[in-house]
C-alpha cells in the first residue's frame, strides 16, 4: 500500500542529518504489500478457474503473465512518476497538481479504501496460512484475525515505531522461500501427490472469456502495493530518485519471478482450491514436503502479511493528516500524540478493518475481490495525471505513451474488476469511493464557512467590552453551589443563579434553604415541564438578556479515580448540549475536585 508523504518544500537534509533507504532496505520498508499479495494473488486466479475444471486451472499461467505484462507496464510507468514527483505523494499529489481538486479527493477516496482493505486482506491471508499449517486453529479464524489486528493497532497506539531494516529478515526469510519453493518444485521429477479435494467453485465448467477475464481481474489483486516506493521517494538516499527507480525495477523484477513461478507449479501439481488449506501452502507441500521448510515457510508468511498489514498504519494516518490540513477531514485527524501519532486515523483504520473482518469472517477469498478496485482508480489517476504533466511541460515521444498506454490499460482493468467482482462485493467499493469523495467535499464547504466566520485573512475591529451576565444553575444550597457562586461573582456582578423544579419536588423546601442562606444572588425558579435540565435553562437565557453576552457557569464535582466518572448523573453534559446552540453564549465549566 502507498506510504504517503508531506511534500517538503525547504531545502534537503544533509546526509549525515537522515539515513535514508537504499534499493535493499527500500525494498523491505515500502513492498511489503506487493511481495506479501503472491499469497493471494495466485489463489484468487485459482479459485475462479477451478470452476471449469483441471481444463480451466491450465490456464492458470496465461492469465498470471498478462497480469505480469501489465506489472511491467505499471512498474515502466511508476519510473516515470518518481522522476517527474521526486517530493512523493503518488495519486494524490499528481492529481491535486495537474487534475484538480475533486479529482484528487478520488484519489485520497481510493488511497484511504486500499489501506484499510491492506489490513484486512492482510491479516486474513496470514491467519489463513497459519490456519493451513496448523488446521485445529480454523474454527477460530475470525477471533485470530481480530486479536491480530487489536495487537497490531495496540502497538501503534503506544508509538511504536518500525524501521525498514527491522524489515529486511523477514523479507528475506519470505521471498527466499518462496524461490527455493519455486526451484524446488520446477526441478521435481516425480511430484509428491497432493489431496486436491472438491472444488469449492459451483459455477459452469465452460471456459469463455468472460470466466478468463473475472480470475483475470482476481488476480489483479497481487498488484497491490507497486506504487508505494514511487509515493516515498524523499525516504531514500540521494540520489534519490535513481535510488528509487532501481527498487522499484527490482519489485517488479521480484514480483513477476513469483507470480510466474507459483502459477508455473500451479499447473505443475495440479492444484486445486481446498477449503482450510491455501494455495501456497499446497504448493510449499508439494514441492518441499511437511517437514521443517514447510513451517519456515509459512511462519514466513504469516510474519511478512502481519508487517505488510502494519504499514497501513503508517501510511494512512499520515494521509489523514494531510487530507485534515487541507480541510477534507475533521482538524482532529492532524492532531498527534506525544509520541507523533495520529491516534484518530489509527482507530479509524483499526475499526473499518475490524468490521471487514467480521463480516467476512476472517475469509481472506472474501476480501480479496473488493482489493483490486481502488488500486487501479488509483493506478488511472496517476497516468491520467502523467499525461497532463508531460503535455504541459512539452515532453512527448515514449514518455508520453508510456503513460498513456499505462493509463489505458489500468483503466480497463478497473472497468472488468469492477464488472466481474461487482456481485461479490464490488458494489460496496462502487458506493464507497464516491461517499466518501462528497464527505470530504461537504467537510472542506463547511469549513469554508468557519474560515468566513473567523474573518481569517482581514483585520479584525478593535475588541469592546459588552454587558455581561452570568447565569449559574443551581441544584441545591451546598459547598458546591457556593464554589459556583464564587465564581461567578469573580468573573461579574452580574449574577443570576436559577433552579430548574423537577416533577415531584419539594420547591417550597429549596426556598427557604436559599432564603435562609441568602447569599445576595437573585434566584429564578424554572419549571422543567419536559423532566429534563438543559432545556428548560437555555430557554431561560435565549428569552431573557437581549444584547447581553450570556455566561453560563456550570458546576460540578470530579470523581477521585477513573471508574468513578460513570457515578454523577451527567446533567452538566445535557445542558452544554443545549447551551452551546444559542448565539452570543458562553459555556464555562467549574470542576471541584472530590476528597
Amino acid at each position: 500500500m502507498p506510504e504517503i508523504e508531506p511534500a517538503t518544500g525547504g531545502p534537503e537534509e544533509p546526509p549525515s542529518a537522515h539515513r535514508g533507504l537504499t534499493v535493499s532496505t527500500g525494498l523491505a520498508g515500502l513492498s511489503l504489500d506487493a511481495m506479501a499479495s503472491v499469497a493471494y494473488g495466485p489463489e484468487a486466479i485459482v479459485l475462479v478457474l477451478a470452476a471449469a475444471g483441471s481444463a480451466g486451472l491450465g490456464l492458470t499461467l496465461p492469465v498470471t503473465l498478462a497480469i505480469v505484462v501489465l506489472l511491467a507496464v505499471l512498474i515502466a510507468s511508476y519510473r516515470q512518476v518518481i522522476a517527474a514527483f521526486p517530493d512523493g505523494g503518488g495519486a494524490y499529489a499528481v492529481a491535486k497538481k495537474h487534475l484538480g481538486r475533486r479529482t484528487s479527493l478520488v484519489a485520497a477516496a481510493s488511497l484511504i479504501v486500499d489501506y484499510v482493505l491492506n489490513v484486512a486482506v492482510s491479516i486474513a491471508a496470514g491467519v489463513a496460512a497459519l490456519t493451513s499449517a496448523f488446521p485445529a486453529l480454523l474454527p477460530y479464524t475470525m477471533w485470530i484475525c481480530l486479536v491480530v489486528l487489536v495487537g497490531i493497532t495496540a502497538l501503534n497506539l503506544a508509538g511504536i515505531r518500525e524501521s525498514a531494516r527491522a524489515f529486511m529478515a523477514p523479507t528475506v526469510v519470505f521471498v527466499a522461500g518462496i524461490l527455493v519453493v519455486i526451484v524446488a518444485g520446477l526441478l521435481r521429477s516425480a511430484p509428491e501427490v497432493v489431496e486436491t479435494g472438491a472444488a469449492v467453485a459451483t459455477e459452469s465448467r465452460t471456459i469463455g472469456i468472460l470466466l478468463l477475464l473475472k480470475a483475470f481481474s482476481s488476480g489483479c489483486a497481487a498488484l497491490t502495493g507497486v506504487e508505494a516506493i514511487a509515493n516515498a521517494v524523499p525516504s531514500f538516499e540521494r540520489p534519490k530518485v535513481r535510488r528509487a527507480q532501481r527498487a522499484e525495477v527490482a519489485l517488479g523484477v521480484l514480483l513477476g519471478i513469483m507470480l510466474i513461478g507459483l502459477a508455473t507449479l500451479i499447473g505443475k501439481f495440479s492444484v486445486h482450491p481446498i477449503d482450510g488449506t491455501t494455495v501456497l501452502s499446497q504448493l510449499t507441500e508439494a514441492a518441499l514436503g511437511h517437514g521443517i521448510a514447510y513451517y519456515v515457510v509459512q511462519f514466513a508468511t504469516v510474519a511478512l502479511l502481519a508487517l505488510a498489514a502494519n504499514t497501513s498504519y503508517g501510511g494512512l494516518p499520515t494521509l489523514t493528516k494531510i487530507l485534515a490540513d487541507d480541510n477534507c477531514l475533521p482538524h482532529r485527524f492532524a492532531v498527534a500524540t506525544p509520541r507523533q501519532v495520529y491516534r484518530y486515523g489509527v482507530l479509524a483504520l483499526g475499526v473499518c478493518a475490524a468490521v471487514l473482518l467480521v463480516a467476512s469472517g476472517g475469509n481472506m477469498n472474501a476480501l480479496v475481490p473488493l482489493f483490486a478496485i481502488g488500486v487501479f482508480v488509483g493506478f488511472t489517476i496517476a497516468q491520467v495525471g502523467m499525461v497532463r504533466h508531460w503535455l504541459l511541460a512539452g515532453v512527448g515521444g515514449w514518455r508520453l505513451a508510456l503513460n498513456g498506454f499505462g493509463a489505458v490499460l489500468t483503466f480497463g482493468a478497473a472497468v472488468v474488476t469492477t464488472a466481474m467482482k461487482f456481485t461479490a462485493g464490488a458494489w460496496l467499493i462502487v458506493l464507497v469511493l464516491p461517499l466518501l469523495v462528497l464527505a470530504m467535499e461537504r467537510v472542506r464547504r463547511t469549513y469554508g464557512r468557519i474560515d468566513t466566520r473567523r474573518g481569517i485573512g482581514c483585520v479584525p475591529a478593535q475588541p469592546q467590552a459588552t454587558g455581561t451576565v452570568i447565569v449559574v444553575p443551581v441544584s441545591e444550597v451546598s459547598e458546591l453551589s457556593r464554589e459556583a457562586l464564587s465564581a461567578a461573582l469573580s468573573l461579574g456582578h452580574d449574577v443570576v443563579a436559577v433552579h430548574v423544579c423537577l416533577p415531584g419536588e419539594n420547591t417550597t423546601l429549596f426556598t427557604k434553604a436559599w432564603a435562609a442562606w441568602h447569599p445576595e444572588v437573585p434566584l429564578e425558579m424554572i419549571d422543567a415541564g419536559d423532566c429534563t435540565v438543559g432545556g428548560p435553562v437555555a430557554r431561560f437565557v435565549r428569552d431573557n438578556f437581549d444584547g447581553r453576552r450570556k455566561v453560563v457557569l456550570i458546576a460540578e464535582v470530579d470523581p477521585p479515580t477513573g471508574w468513578d466518572r460513570v457515578l454523577p448523573s451527567h446533567r452538566s453534559d445535557e445542558l452544554e448540549r443545549q447551551l452551546r446552540r444559542l448565539p452570543d453564549t458562553v459555556v464555562c465549566h467549574l470542576r471541584v475536585q472530590a476528597a
